[in-house]
């Protein structure tokens, strides 16, 4: 398994933070944007962003690579399944959506993955100066101080607040979550790496959505997991998978409100 040494790791969470500051808060607010294929946003923070991490990655690792969201299937795919299995995976900028409307609600996602293990993740939110940072078996932490989602600030479900992504939940599971709710509050953001790490800092206890990919979520999963949530698909299986195909994803700050949240969910 690479070592990832403390010096090494407080080095790229400045590169992330520097590249968010610069790259992304320059141009919040007086950027334009265009539609790519499939009718999602990308602007030019997003580009620029990525093409300043790969090169800083690139000098400090180069024999490992990069998969980024703004690539061909192909080419996700080699990456992947390299012999060497070891790859960073980055979101330049999780929330492009939100950033292109002028809301201060999106961040950079990046993850390192090896031999299908989830090793690190940084969740940079620049509009809070917020960095959440997790390493394998380590712990997790938001701006230096560690974090405990364990300790979660209700354990009844219906004291619960819950961020849903209604978008891609089926129309069934939807319309039962809006007329007979479980929970007391419901927020959707539109990061999908910062709905993670707000539930690791406690700023909610419950976690829906139906369709993320891998660059959306891998960072933010390892940085509630090691905060001490948990979490699944919705049909129970491990939310983490080093794998193209989007995953659902049910989770809680804790043990206790998971089964809660999870039974109700298959109820």
């Amino acid at each position: 398994m690479t070592k990832i040494y403390p010096v090494e790791l407080s080095l790229i969470r400045e590169l992330v933070i520097s590249a968010g500051k610069e790259e992304l808060l320059s141009r919040f607010q007086h950027t334009a944007f265009s539609y790519k294929q499939d009718g999602s946003l990308v602007t030019e923070a997003d580009l620029n962003v990525q093409n300043r991490l790969q090169m800083a990655l690139n000098e400090l690792h180069p024999e490992i690579s990069l998969l980024r969201e703004e690539m061909t299937d192909q080419h996700h795919y080699a990456i992947i399944n390299d012999g060497g299995g070891i790859y960073w995976c980055l979101d330049p900028l999780d929330g492009t959506s939100n950033f292109a409307a002028g809301i201060p609600f999106f961040s950079i996602s990046l993850a390192l993955i090896e031999n299908g293990q989830l090793i690190m993740g940084i969740v940079y939110d620049p509009t809070r100066d917020e960095c959440f940072v997790a390493e394998k078996g380590k712990g997790a932490k938001l701006n230096d101080k560690e974090l405990d989602a364990t300790i979660a600030a209700h354990t009844a479900l219906d004291r619960c607040s819950a961020i849903i992504d209604f978008k891609r939940l089926t129309p069934e599971l939807a319309a039962r979550l809006a007329t007979q709710p479980p929970y007391y509050s419901q927020r959707s953001f539109g990061s999908v790496a910062l709905d993670w790490a707000w539930i690791a800092a406690g700023r909610g206890q419950l976690y829906l959505h139906g369709k993320q990919k891998l660059w959306d979520y891998a960072a933010g999963w390892l940085i509630l997991d090691e905060a001490g949530g948990c979490s699944s698909t919705l049909d129970g299986h491990r939310s983490f998978k080093s794998t193209l195909e989007p995953r659902s994803a049910i989770a809680a700050a804790n043990e206790d409100l998971y089964q809660q949240w999870f039974h109700w969910i298959s109820g």
